[in-house]
């Protein structure tokens, strides 16, 4: 009956579009529907993404484990496979485990994180706390005991480790050097009554990093916003080598504790603190690739419907939102298509991409490198804004008959989640791409028509709360708009790529 009722639902849209006859009213459609709500397996693959291979970082065997399996999922629904390379880093990362605690006149476990490719420690490692000197006078002064001690330093985290240069320690030697010779010309001017602006010295965390690497310190120590947040070493990566690695541990410290132990070493009082921190690399270069797996279309194979998301993930959790909640919907969808006996018109690129975190590293490689498809890319669908239901889509006046009919059969899959398709103003094309991977994508002029999403049900998702921190994991997913989004994608891709012509590309930019 279920089947019955929505064939009428079908036959009643008729009149709306000649596409719908063309594009949805098929047995594909009803299959997808069938399949997504009585066998969705977005969360099985979100499951293993996050919790059997964790954290995926370009560079990182959780990486390249992560890729190989999403290939061997979309050889096993019957699709091809291109592991496409789209660029490598100089050394591997893998991160271990880690913890810390507090001993001393008080004890507790520590609360901290490191970010990626950076310095893990020399097994356990235990020494006093000292806060960082920030005057040559004061190095000097306490030189002696920075041996073996952990150095709070000033400044909060934003997850970016301390960049570690020669380029960096000339900067913080050109600030020390300023420093001092303002300090003298005040000594030296102190009997003058000529009235000068109060100098304000120069700083930055650890000021006298190079120094203290030198006396033998352990590691260093930054207050962090809590959920604590561990990017990569952006500043260095490009440079590392196997015999050129970080050196010394950059901690990023639960800002709670980070003020209890401050004011405990103010204070003169006795701190110790132990680290042990896995952080391991590998020699490269390493290769990562975008995983691509292809639904070839049966009469226009040179037309290019694209769906996806990004693959890596920061490790410092297990990507479960950014963006397991991502590629994994895109993967589901193409199950469904394939598990329903999808042939399209043209053909379906599932895009998995790699190095979005590191700077849209996967996509832009794709792009320089496919310009002759760019004209024959009908839209680029990308999904990087967490596990919310997809409410809408807004397009523009000329791919709003071919848009409405295509998502038609979208009320029939789950009420609780009302669609609309929506009018979309043109806008100008963007100079530069935004911090997706459709933004390359709208730079070149591609359509990238993506789905408004909500928080229908009111679960109190915080995107922001999640979003490159510790928090990021499996049980942040909402299982009920996962599966949602997978369906919906499913038949609105299906739909874009069964047109007998490519969306209209008209009025979507601003002409010049």
């Amino acid at each position: 009956m279920k089947i019955l009722r929505y064939l009428l639902v079908v036959f009643i849209g008729l009149t709306t579009s000649s596409q719908w006859i063309l594009a949805q009213s098929d047995s594909v459609v009803l299959q997808i529907i069938k399949e997504g709500q009585t066998n969705n397996q977005t969360m099985q693959h979100l499951d293993i993404l996050s919790n059997r291979f964790g954290g995926r970082l370009v560079g990182s065997d959780a990486y390249e484990n992560a890729a190989d399996w999403a290939a061997s999922k979309f050889r096993e629904w019957g699709m091809e496979v291109e592991m496409d390379e789209a660029g490598s880093v100089p050394v591997g990362f893998n991160r271990g485990p880690w913890f810390g605690r507090m001993m001393g006149e008080k004890s507790m476990q520590l609360h901290f994180v490191t970010p990626s490719y950076t310095s893990g420690t020399k097994g356990v490692q235990r020494g006093h706390v000292l806060a960082e000197p920030k005057t040559r006078q004061e190095f000097e002064r306490m030189k002696g005991t920075l041996k073996g001690a952990w150095i709070l330093i000033t400044g909060e985290s934003n997850g970016f480790p301390i960049d570690f240069s020669e380029k960096a320690d000339r900067r913080r030697d050109s600030i020390i050097s300023a420093n001092e010779a303002a300090a003298s010309d005040r000594r030296n001017n102190s009997g003058s009554n000529a009235e000068k602006p109060e100098y304000k010295p120069g700083d930055e965390p650890a000021l006298f990093f190079r120094e203290m690497r030198e006396a033998g310190i352990l590691g260093i120590i930054q207050s962090a916003p809590v959920p604590l947040a561990a990017l990569y070493d952006r500043k260095n990566i490009n440079y590392l080598s196997f015999e050129n690695l970080p050196s010394t541990p950059d901690i990023k410290l639960d800002e709670h504790q980070f003020t209890v132990i401050g004011q405990m070493v103010k204070e003169r009082r006795q701190v110790i603190l132990e680290f042990d921190i896995r952080n391991h690399f590998k020699p490269g270069p390493v290769k990562f690739h975008n995983v691509i797996g292809v639904i070839r279309g049966s009469e226009f194979p040179d037309e290019y419907v694209i769906v996806g998301g990004h693959l890596d993930a920061y490790d410092v959790a297990t990507g479960g939102i950014d963006n397991g909640s991502g590629a994994t919907p895109s993967m589901e969808a193409a199950r469904l298509i394939m598990q329903a006996g999808g042939k399209p018109k043209r053909t379906i690129l599932v895009c998995l991409w790699a190095g979005e975190e590191f700077g849209l590293l996967g996509s832009q490689s794709w792009i320089e490198r496919n310009k002759d498809k760019l004209p024959r890319i009908s839209n680029m669908f990308n999904r990087d804004s967490g596990p919310l239901a997809p409410t809408s889509i807004s397009v523009s006046d000329a791919m709003w008959e071919d848009m409405q009919a295509i998502c038609k059969p979208v009320e029939s899959v789950n009420t609780d989640f009302p669609f609309l398709v929506k009018k979309r103003e043109a806008r100008a094309k963007p100079l530069k791409p935004w911090g997706t991977d459709s933004g390359p994508f709208a730079v070149e002029g591609v359509p990238t028509l993506s789905f408004g999403l909500e928080d229908v049900k009111g679960y109190n998702f915080s995107y922001r709360e999640i979003w490159h921190t510790e928090r990021d994991t499996f049980d942040k997913s909402i299982a009920e708009y996962q599966e949602h989004a997978a369906t919906l994608t499913a038949i609105v891709v299906w739909g874009v790529a069964n047109l007998d012509h490519l969306l209209n590309r008209a009025g979507f930019y601003l002409e010049k």
